[in-house]
């Protein structure tokens, strides 16, 4: 049966650029959901110290939570070398914040859809320097996990591998036991594509989700997908929205993932409106997990 686990959407600018909240605030405001884990941010201030690792997992353990997935956002598409390689590094310091923090999952990326790159040359550098951390990684017991991602917020250029046949390409490339598929039905949309044909596409490689929701402002999807699909910048049509009541299927999401025999951590992206939004979303995933992974 999978395991839910939230992230700190809300706090992001607090716990990451202006530490107006501290990560054992997080902690504790997370304790009162009713979530198995926490998604940890290699970016938060405080995780520059890695003094603080051991005692945030201790904190997390207290609570009776652990810590199983690591988001960070390598970025493997730069066409020089020596930028690649320091990416490279950064990556396996984040897998061993990642196996100190008890974790098991850590995020990697494509990096950006620099203009002069062709889809071969980019995938080729992502698959390259994504295998180079791969033996790191095994060694330490983490998987790495590949997001079909839109955009990391300190990034010029949205995420190369964004469009479906993209990420597909550079799935198909990697085959490693530890590496999978991280999927987020949310991020598909802002692609202006179908969350349910990528779900389709990669099920068999997914081992873990990012569980969100997007409603439209105005329009229609096919405004969206004639407007704004692969645009630079967010999707002016979409919003965030409280998970169940935007436009993810999430009864076709998890017929899919129960199909391919899928048990893994499923994080929460949510509670942009607060706290109590975020247990809503909990609730709704707990009975919805409840009625297609029956104990």
């Amino acid at each position: 049966m999978p395991k839910l686990a939230a992230f700190p959407k809300a706090f992001m600018q607090a716990l990451c650029k202006d530490g107006t909240m501290k990560v054992s605030q997080w902690i504790d405001l997370a304790a009162k959901l009713d979530v198995q884990g926490l998604e940890w941010y290699a970016g938060f201030l405080e995780m520059a110290d890695d003094a603080n690792w051991a005692r945030f997992r201790d904190e997390v353990e207290g609570h009776g939570m652990v810590i199983p997935m690591m988001c960070c956002s390598p970025d493997f598409t730069h066409p020089d070398a020596s930028f690649r390689q320091a990416e490279i590094v950064k990556q396996k310091r984040w897998i061993d914040m990642t196996a100190a923090l008890g974790g098991s999952y850590c995020r990697v990326l494509s990096g950006q859809r620099r203009p002069e790159l062709t889809i071969d040359e980019g995938v080729q550098l992502a698959a390259d320097s994504i295998e180079a951390c791969l033996p790191y990684a095994q060694d330490r017991g983490i998987t790495l996990i590949i997001e079909n991602h839109y955009k990391d917020d300190f990034w010029e250029f949205p995420e190369f591998a964004q469009q479906m046949d993209v990420f597909c390409m550079l799935v198909d490339r990697i085959e490693h036991p530890n590496f999978g598929v991280n999927y987020d039905p949310s991020n598909t949309y802002l692609a202006g594509e179908d969350p349910i044909e990528l779900l389709k596409r990669v099920s068999h490689r997914v081992v873990t989700m990012h569980a969100s929701d997007r409603y439209l402002k105005e329009g229609t999807l096919d405004d969206l997908r004639r407007e704004e699909g692969g645009a630079t910048g967010y999707a002016k049509r979409l919003s965030h929205g409280e998970i169940g009541k935007g436009l993810n299927d999430y009864d076709a999401i998890f017929s899919e993932l129960r199909r391919v025999g899928f048990d893994g951590w499923i994080s929460i992206e949510d509670g942009v409106d607060g706290m109590d939004q975020l247990a809503r979303s909990v609730d709704f995933l707990k009975r919805k997990i409840a009625e297609y992974w029956p104990a």
